[in-house]
C-alpha cells in the first residue's frame, strides 16, 4: 500500500492527499459517534457498507445530471473524489417527523409533513452546528445567493430521486443531510455534491414495519446496528462480494 499524506480526520472519515492533483482519497472508518461526538462507539463494517452505498447513489445521482465529487471507488474503504471547497452548510431534507423536528415542535414521530422542508445547519462542532436561515448564510457570505438557488434547486433533485429509490427497495427516506461544495475548474465554479450519503446522514425506515435501519439504532441504542447497515446494501444490491470484512488502511505519513 502506497504511503499517503493524511490531510484531514473527520467523526465517520479521514482524507488523504490523491494521486493526481485536484483530487482526494476518502476513507470510511466504522467508527461512529452521536449527539455532536458525545456517544462514541465503532460499528463493525460500516466503513464498507458507507463506502459501498455513497458510491452507488452518487452514481445514481449523477446519471440523473446532479453533479458530485465521486470520481470512483479505489477499494473496500476508499473511494477517489474531487478536491472541493466545502461550504459550511448542512443541508437537511424532512419528509417525515423524526429527531429534533420532533422534539423541537412536539410532533409525534412518524407523522408525514404536509411538504419537504428544507433546513439550513452552520458547520461547526464548537457550537453544536446550529440552525440557520438563508439570511444567516447571505449576511456572513459563506454562500451566496446564486449558490443557495443552485443548493436548493439540487437537494430537491436529490430528495425526489432517493424517495423514489428507497421506496422501491421497500425503504422510507424520513430525512437526510448533504453537503456541498465548490469545484473550481481553471476560472470556473460550480457548486456540487460532497460529502456521502450513506445509513450515517440518512433517516431511513422500513416502509411496512417503520423498523430503524440507520444510525438511530446506534444513537438510541436500539442494537443490530450493523445488520441495518448491512440490510440497506442488501436491499440496494451491494452488499461488498467478500462479505463485510476489515481491510488494512493507507499508512499514515508522520
Amino acid at each position: 500500500m502506497a504511503r499517503r499524506r493524511q490531510l484531514y480526520e473527520g467523526k465517520a472519515k479521514i482524507l488523504f492527499e490523491g494521486p493526481e492533483p485536484g483530487t482526494l482519497v476518502q476513507y470510511f472508518k466504522d467508527d461512529a459517534t452521536a449527539f455532536n461526538a458525545q456517544k462514541k462507539g465503532t460499528i463493525t463494517g460500516k466503513g464498507v457498507l458507507n463506502n459501498r452505498i455513497s458510491e452507488f447513489l452518487m452514481q445514481r445521482l449523477a446519471e440523473i445530471g446532479v453533479p458530485t465529487h465521486f470520481v470512483r471507488r479505489l477499494n473496500m474503504r476508499e473511494q477517489l473524489i474531487r478536491e472541493v471547497e466545502i461550504i459550511p452548510i448542512e443541508v437537511v431534507v424532512r419528509n417525515i417527523a423524526a429527531g429534533s423536528l420532533a422534539t423541537r415542535l412536539g410532533i409525534v414521530e412518524g407523522t408525514r409533513l404536509p411538504r419537504s422542508i428544507v433546513e439550513y445547519y452552520y458547520k461547526n462542532d464548537a457550537l453544536n452546528d446550529p440552525m440557520v436561515s438563508e439570511e444567516h448564510i447571505s449576511a456572513f457570505g459563506w454562500a451566496s445567493a446564486q449558490d443557495m438557488d443552485d443548493i436548493v434547486h439540487m437537494t430537491l433533485r436529490i430528495n425526489d430521486f432517493l424517495t423514489g429509490l428507497f421506496l422501491g427497495v421497500g425503504i422510507s427516506l424520513v430525512d437526510f443531510k448533504v453537503e456541498f461544495g465548490r469545484l473550481w475548474e481553471g476560472e470556473e465554479m460550480r457548486i456540487v455534491l460532497a460529502d456521502e450519503i450513506s445509513p450515517d446522514n440518512c433517516r431511513l425506515w422500513d416502509t411496512k414495519t417503520n423498523e430503524k435501519m440507520d444510525k438511530d439504532r446506534f444513537r438510541r441504542d436500539l442494537g443490530k446496528v450493523e445488520e441495518a447497515y448491512q440490510e440497506v446494501a442488501k436491499r440496494l444490491g451491494i452488499l461488498p462480494e467478500a462479505g463485510v470484512r476489515d481491510l488494512k488502511g493507507p499508512e499514515m505519513m508522520q
